[in-house]
């Protein structure tokens, strides 16, 4: 039974490379570092090793964003419907009651607004766990009414893009929400409302040509995927090697898309900032 002694003393398998550790008390980030979910959400679901910005949603954003994750949400029940039967490998109907049953949500964005730093704003933030967070049309509804409520109350307006593009199953009425979402932030600019936008990772497609990149000011996490046609797609197209780190947020900040790039930490600081210095008032701190 030699073969079944251990040949040296101790325990030697590093924490990152253990398999057996449950799913919900800890996170694995892309570069191996094992972080506790508890110690991950207090640190806004950033990784302290390695500063990886976990992808999360509505939730976790609202919870970052509204003082004391206090908020009114706007049309939550507000659904898209199957006007065109699509159906490609399965039913447009049948996704998304998969989508609404997995995610508990009724669309790819949720509306609200409360108190950020003791004003109010309102928040229109993407779930990209609905169906790749998609645009279609209640996403340019939602968005429309959200600006309309900033316009009736002269409030500001942040919109948190993380979608994959506009939603094919809802063909070119997906796309007339880039119009549609254009022209209504066209009346917050007239009304002289602060819009700021955040792009997360990924936003591209149809939400980087339309709403994503009209802000006032247009900020970024970090390493973010920001793009029309993504990385993969851009190459095969044009036969070429791309540059280290295209399309990142670094990238298009570096190329004047972006006006700042900031850490998920001082994520409610800054968007407060931002808009206290359009209205030309008094900072908060």
């Amino acid at each position: 039974m030699s073969w079944f002694k251990r040949s040296e003393k101790g325990i030697h398998t590093k924490t990152e490379e253990k398999k057996d550790i449950p799913k919900g008390l800890w996170y694995q980030t892309p570069t191996g570092k094992i972080i506790e979910t508890k110690e991950l959400a207090d640190n806004k679901y950033v990784s302290p090793e390695d500063d990886y910005h976990v992808h999360i949603g509505s939730k976790e954003y609202f919870e970052i964003l509204f003082d004391n994750n206090e908020f009114a949400e706007f049309d939550v029940e507000l659904k898209s419907k199957d006007f065109l039967k699509f159906e490609d490998s399965k039913k447009y109907i049948n996704r998304l009651k998969e989508a609404h049953k997995k995610t508990g949500l009724y669309d790819a964005i949720r509306t609200a607004v409360g108190n950020s730093k003791g004003r109010k704003l309102v928040i229109a933030c993407m779930d990209f766990r609905f169906i790749g967070g998609s645009m279609g049309s209640v996403v340019g509804e939602k968005i429309s009414r959200a600006t309309d409520y900033c316009i009736k109350h002269s409030l500001p307006l942040l919109i948190i893009s993380k979608s994959g593009g506009a939603r094919m199953m809802e063909s070119a009425t997906s796309l007339m929400q880039m119009a549609k979402t254009s022209a209504k932030l066209a009346q917050l600019s007239e009304a002289k409302l602060p819009y700021i936008s955040l792009c997360t990772d990924p936003t591209t497609g149809g939400t980087t040509a339309s709403y994503a990149m009209l802000g006032d000011i247009n900020i970024a996490e970090p390493k973010a995927l920001i793009a029309f046609a993504g990385p993969r797609v851009v190459k095969d197209t044009t036969g070429k090697e791309l540059p280290e780190g295209f399309q990142t947020s670094e990238f298009q900040l570096q190329k004047g898309f972006l006006d700042f790039i900031t850490h998920r930490s001082q994520l409610k600081d800054n968007v407060n900032l931002y808009i206290d210095l359009i209205l030309n008032r008094e900072i908060r701190r």
